[in-house]
């Protein structure tokens, strides 16, 4: 078992729109820890998918504290996610307990979570944003562009996109001031067909190394 899993932790956290959880997996040295890498979940899923676990599993190494944030909604067991309005208001609530250590925070998570960590990173002063999955524009409607929430983000981006998302494939991501990566063949969860010739451990090193390998310089 590694260090951040020996040392993982849940908190509770009262937002105005419910209770939130976050799960802490700490750095490896968490006297040197450099920053925290806080990611949500998506509108269908929590934090049990597999980019979220596999950044749990790798980023303590780096000096990296993992938060993995569960957004009201999910803690109090409900199917479906609440407007943009109040994925942001719980994101704010918590906020405060992602900078309790007084380390730089970058905000991340995927998809729905993504939208949410660009749309507040300016405003809620995140060091950085981590994009996994953004959804550029709903399946089969590229015309309902999302690219403002990512070009407005304000602070160093990296998006980790499936090279088969259909909520938007890397080439059809505008040009901005922001970093890409792609995960060859993955869908929208970064699931990967067999006869691509990658295997899912392989698609999770590659986001990962990108990861890891973006953090090093921002602190």
């Amino acid at each position: 078992m590694s260090t951040a899993e020996t040392g993982r932790r849940a908190e509770t956290v009262d937002t105005e729109v419910g209770p939130a959880r976050i799960t802490w997996l700490p750095a490896e040295n968490a006297k040197n820890a450099r920053l925290v890498l806080a990611v949500s979940h998506g509108a269908g899923g929590g934090i049990e998918t597999r980019d979220l676990r596999a950044l749990a599993a790798a980023l303590p190494a780096h000096g990296a504290t993992v938060a993995l944030v569960e957004q009201p909604w999910r803690v109090a067991g409900k199917k479906l996610a609440p407007a943009p309005k109040t994925l942001d208001t719980g994101w704010r609530g918590l906020w405060p307990a992602l900078t309790a250590a007084g380390l730089p925070v970058v905000a991340g998570g995927r998809s729905a979570g993504a939208r949410v960590a660009c749309r507040t990173a300016a405003e809620l002063g995140a060091h950085a944003v981590l994009a996994l999955s953004f959804p550029l524009h709903p399946p089969g409607k590229p015309e309902k562009s999302r690219k403002d929430e990512l070009l407005g983000s304000g602070v160093p981006t990296l998006v980790v996109q499936g090279g088969n998302d259909p909520f938007g494939r890397p080439a059809e991501f505008p040009p901005g001031e922001y970093e890409i990566t792609e995960v060859p063949y993955g869908d929208h969860g970064f699931a990967v067909p067999k006869k691509s010739g990658l295997t899912e451990d392989q698609a999770m090193e590659i986001l990962t190394t990108a990861v890891a390998a973006w953090l090093s310089p921002l602190v």
